[in-house]
């Protein structure tokens, strides 16, 4: 585990379990196993967890707190001494106290996973970049779906989540395995 860290797991909701909602064929099928195990991980070794959920604005949308499918998936849920961040936007760090608590608890270094790759997780990446903090993401605890470009034609999840997490590493974060993570 990285000395002095902090977890942070992103949008692992009930809702994210509609596939065809989000646009189906969901990656990586391991992603919620890998980020079960480093939240066990983390709670073993009494390190600070953060767990954001995603509450929509949009009355009809999945991801609303008092629907069944705005909860977090079993054993996502928050213990008494770790705080869930609700956010309404792509970033956990926009209309929350995210980056007050890390500073008040003296945290620099961040380790991340969740749903979905390509927005939620990559959004809350690039800005804890542009924060200072020094960002671990596990690609393996991490998933998407598939996606319509503007001219109507399928890219399929897998080759998103590969781009997305090209794209921010070794800029906004350094992407590692799950195994790399609970090893070091």
């Amino acid at each position: 585990m990285i000395e002095n860290s902090a977890l942070i797991l992103i949008d692992w909701q009930i809702g994210f379990d509609q596939h065809a909602y989000w646009g189906g064929n969901r990656n990586n099928p391991d992603a919620e196993d890998n980020a079960l195990s480093l939240l066990r991980h983390w709670r073993e070794h009494k390190r600070p967890i953060f767990h954001c959920i995603h509450h929509s604005q949009d009355p009809n949308s999945l991801l609303r707190r008092e629907k069944p499918s705005g909860k977090l998936k079993p054993g996502f849920e928050p213990q008494a001494n770790e705080p869930l961040i609700v956010k309404h936007v792509n970033s956990c760090f926009i209309g929350t106290d995210l980056h007050d608590q890390l500073q008040a608890n003296h945290i620099e270094k961040l380790v991340i996973c969740g749903l979905t790759t390509n927005h939620c997780v990559s959004t809350t990446v690039r800005m804890a970049g542009n924060l200072g903090y020094d960002v671990y993401l596990t690609g393996d605890a991490c998933a998407t779906f598939d996606r319509s470009d503007i001219d109507g034609n399928i890219i399929p999840a897998d080759l998103i989540h590969q781009i997305s997490l090209a794209n921010i590493h070794g800029e906004f974060c350094k992407v590692v395995s799950t195994a790399k993570i609970i090893t070091s």
